[in-house]
């Protein structure tokens, strides 16, 4: 036999024979699981919660993978798919439920919703939702009963916020989408700012049309704002880089094990503007579909990349159906971007405590150019051209937020005004009764210096330490240790935007609420004065 048809016979056995021991290896683990199911089944001493024991098996397995290849159970359904379309059969509300014997309050109305024109406003407490008490209910079971098929009604007896007594409400429930176009406006007389939350089906023709607007309103430059974007759908974000880029341009591959995932997308409509000076903001949570939009831009030399490098989700997720109306979203193949680079981190296992990306050498990464030869590398996420430094915020301001006691006090506030000035021109100006309120709430108000003091005193203390040692850390105790109160006060100018947000909101929703938050970016500042590629 010629040597060339020995070795294709070799390399062919060789394939037939990896190909049988994968299929081998994974026949035998599934009849050694079986077995042992079988066997608990018919000796184990007491009954067995096999469902709670196959999830977690399914978790566990899963767990070996990556972080987005998960098991969706039947009863879990509709909430996965409201992540992916972020919309829901309701009425538009958010709600709070302070204890189990009281009323539901509502916290926040969505502009637009049924609750807005049903005529419920926030602060207003739920009594009944179709004629049961919602008394002994928790927030689930409540939001549980107000969500419905849209148009389908649901009745509510509300104790109003304005005015007292009770008022019986019918709303009408709809489809209600969240929208991912969070802001669209103008910082000035030529600069326009659009934010965006995400990227869910028709978001690219709501940017489009808002583009349109915003050039009658004077737009010569944008800023568009993907900081804490966490992505979404593809093919969105294929059409919002061909709002900026010629038809027909190469926005990113897709490439798996399987062929059939190895796709070309380019942008398929004429761009709004090939030529407006653009600014896109990314942080570390900047993610999958966001990413795709700032790694496209930026190796097609487009825009200008600003902020902090981005989560590194280059992934692809696929939905598999499963028995029993389960489904699996798969990971089945990595995008890379017009450069060739992927943009997925190299060790998604090792993050940083918030999540972000660490500092990944040179020697780990790989070279690519951008249209113009500029260097870019790949390693983990989109590092940005101009680097800004994000603002750190005291631990009080996480604690706060975390423990909702910031979106509580607001709806204390809204039952004390009728009314606030105009967005524009609201100052929060009563700290000290946010002090009041807030100091009598639980949550976990030490400073970062205090939690190490406190790790540190007590594994001294395990140690046994001599009595001049337990002097100098009672004396250090008392220098990092402060009264609720105390550290209120101290952190006031941090927490004041989110305070004058969160209320705004109760009033005007949330544009308005960015509005406020608007007034304090400092991020958006610099960037504004930083030099552009």
């Amino acid at each position: 036999m010629k040597p060339c048809l020995v070795a294709a016979a070799l390399l062919l056995s060789a394939t037939v024979s990896f190909s049988q021991s994968k299929d081998f290896t994974m026949g035998k683990w599934i009849e050694i699981q079986s077995a042992i199911l079988k066997e608990l089944g018919r000796s184990y001493v007491d009954s067995l919660p096999v469902d709670r024991m196959e999830k977690v098996g399914v978790n566990a397995m899963l767990a070996n993978l990556d972080p987005y290849t998960v098991y969706v159970p039947e009863e879990e359904g509709d909430n996965f798919q409201m992540m992916i379309s972020n919309s829901y059969g309701g009425v538009g509300a958010i709600i709070y439920k302070p204890k189990l014997d009281e009323g539901v309050l509502i916290n926040e109305i969505y502009e637009g919703s049924p609750a807005h024109k049903g005529g419920l406003e926030c602060g207003d407490v739920i009594l009944t939702i179709d004629g049961e008490s919602v008394v002994g209910l928790n927030v689930a079971e409540c939001s549980s009963r107000m969500k419905g098929t849209a148009g389908t009604q649901v009745h509510f007896l509300v104790e109003k916020v304005r005015g007292g007594g009770q008022k019986e409400i019918v709303v009408t429930r709809e489809k209600i989408h969240l929208p991912d176009m969070q802001y669209a406006g103008m910082l000035d007389d030529k600069t326009a700012y659009i934010a965006l939350s995400g990227f869910t089906p028709g978001l690219a023709a709501e940017v489009r049309s808002a583009l349109v607007s915003l050039r009658k309103q004077g737009m010569k430059e944008l800023v568009l704002d993907l900081r804490s974007n966490g992505g979404g759908l593809l093919q969105e974000a294929v059409e919002m880089v061909g709002l900026f880029v010629p038809k027909g341009s190469l926005v990113v591959n897709s490439r798996g094990k399987d062929k059939d995932e190895e796709r070309t997308y380019k942008t398929q409509s004429a761009p709004f503007d090939v030529n407006l000076p653009l600014i896109v903001l990314v942080d570390s949570q900047s993610a999958s579909a966001s990413e795709i939009v700032a790694g496209a831009l930026q190796d097609m030399d487009r825009a200008t990349i600003m902020g902090q490098r981005t989560f590194g989700k280059g992934l692809v997720q696929s939905i598999r159906p499963l028995p029993y109306g389960g489904q699996l979203k798969i990971t089945t193949a990595k995008y890379y971007i017009p450069s060739g680079r992927c943009v997925q981190i190299k060790d998604y296992a090792h993050r940083r405590e918030d999540g972000s990306v660490g500092n990944i050498p040179d020697s780990l990464t790989s070279v690519f150019r951008t249209v113009s030869g500029r260097e870019v590398r790949d390693g983990g996420g989109i590092t940005p051209d101009v680097v800004l430094k994000r603002r750190d915020y005291s631990r009080i301001v996480y604690a706060l937020s975390g423990w909702q006691v910031i979106d509580h006090y607001a709806l204390e506030y809204v039952k004390k005004h009728a009314s606030i000035p105009p967005t524009g021109q609201f100052h929060f100006d009563e700290y000290e009764d946010f002090v009041d309120y807030a100091s009598k709430q639980e949550f976990d108000y030490r400073s970062t210096a205090k939690t190490y003091f406190d790790a540190m005193r007590d594994s001294l203390k395990k140690e046994n330490p001599d009595p001049e040692t337990l002097e100098l850390l009672e004396a250090l105790e008392k220098k990092v240790d402060m009264s609720k109160e105390e550290a209120l006060r101290r952190a006031k100018e941090e927490l004041l935007p989110f305070i004058e947000e969160e209320i705004v909101v109760r009033y005007r929703f949330q544009k308005a609420g960015m509005e406020i938050r608007l007034r304090y970016d400092d991020e958006l500042r610099e960037a504004l004065k930083s030099p552009r590629i």
